[in-house]
């Protein structure tokens, strides 16, 4: 409690010597009218428990977290009754921590291999990890930890995961409610990561021996990048209200605790987007490579209770258009994918502790191209 008190003094004394140049925040246009949409929705699953992040592979299976610890499978169009995996101790799903991020690796036809991220017990408090898993049929086992360590809580995990056009696995970092943890290089909180998938640290990473790709984060909790620059972004939670898409790049520092919202500072990487006093809690993101949206950014909303769709400035650096998709229809929205066919699937999260479920909840939604 002490430390956050400090980090707010921080903010409030150097916004006061920061320049306010605002970031550009479009007005946001609501369409919630399916009729006009270049998409038909069809529930794929439901009845499901906290669904966190979703994965395909080129045969056609569809994998999932639950998160209170269980690896599932869609197989040819139906969900397998059993779990794939479900976590053993010490795992631990508390508040907002548990089995969370979930990504195939590319050679998953030869290889079989996911990587999940998940928390567990440790010295007496919470951390993170992400794991190398093989599939084995409707089984899975652990293969190996490739990345310990990760701060954690019952909030602020972070906990996305994702392979980039490099090939190699980003991951999400929160800062545990120790905002400064976000400031030091050294700390495994408030960051993004990126290492091999063996779990080796690449030499081409900004700081020596580190895993570290970029810092200054408070809870970033979603990662895309543009199928045509290569551009990569990431959503985050601010802290109360001033949500954040970043445009992220190697090394950089993306300011909290000592800036968000319009407040700038030398060194210091301001948002493309932010959500003003509104709440967004943007979490899973997709670029859409191909039909009426291509090139645009779709984000999951867990507070906003939508889909916010964004229209991207040629060069990437701007928002120059957003629109706002199902607002309220379907209550807290998890994440967001683009699979292999084209096809747009989103979970809901209405199960998670602060939703309202509906019937059926919680779902994973697929919206098929028309």
């Amino acid at each position: 409690m002490r430390r956050t008190l400090v980090s707010l003094l921080i903010i409030l004394i150097v916004s006061a010597g920061c320049s306010n140049e605002p970031t550009s925040t479009p007005d946001i246009a609501t369409h919630s009218d399916q009729s006009v949409q270049p998409y038909e929705l069809e529930t794929v699953a439901e009845g499901l428990n906290v669904p966190w992040e979703v994965a395909f592979t080129d045969d056609g299976d569809i994998f999932f977290t639950e998160r209170p610890g269980n690896l599932r499978l869609i197989r040819d169009g139906e969900l397998v009754k059993e779990p794939l995996l479900s976590l053993p101790a010490p795992f631990i799903s508390e508040g907002e921590g548990g089995l969370l991020g979930l990504a195939a690796d590319p050679d998953y036809k030869s290889n079989h291999h996911l990587y999940v991220y998940h928390s567990y017990e440790a010295d007496g408090g919470i951390q993170n990890r992400v794991l190398k898993l093989t599939v084995d049929g409707e089984k899975a086992k652990i293969d190996k930890v490739i990345l310990d360590g990760i701060v954690g809580d019952t909030n602020h995990n972070g906990g996305r995961l994702k392979i980039g056009p490099d090939g190699l696995l980003y991951i999400t970092a929160g800062d545990r409610y120790e905002p400064d943890l976000a400031q030091e290089k050294t700390s495994m909180g408030g960051k993004i990561f990126r290492i091999h998938l063996d779990g080796t640290i690449p030499a081409d990473n900004p700081f020596e021996d580190s895993p570290v790709y970029s810092y200054g984060h408070r809870n970033p909790q979603g990662l895309a990048w543009h199928p045509e620059t290569g551009q990569m972004y990431s959503s985050e939670h601010g802290q109360t209200a001033h949500d954040e898409i970043n445009l992220i790049q190697k090394g950089k520092n993306y300011g909290w605790p000592v800036i968000e919202g319009d407040v700038t500072k030398d060194a210091m990487v301001s948002p493309i987007l932010h959500s003003g006093e509104d709440t967004w809690a943007p979490s899973g993101m997709t670029f859409v490579t191909e039909g009426e949206w291509k090139n645009q950014l779709l984000v999951a909303n867990l507070r906003g209770s939508q889909i916010l769709k964004l229209e991207l400035s040629e060069d990437g650096n701007d928002v120059i258009k957003t629109d706002a998709l199902y607002k309220g229809e379907y209550g807290r929205i998890r994440t967001v994918a683009e699979g292999p066919d084209g096809s747009i699937y989103f979970l809901t999260n209405n199960h998670d502790g602060r939703g309202a479920p509906n019937e059926g909840d919680d779902k994973i939604i697929r919206l098929i191209p028309k």
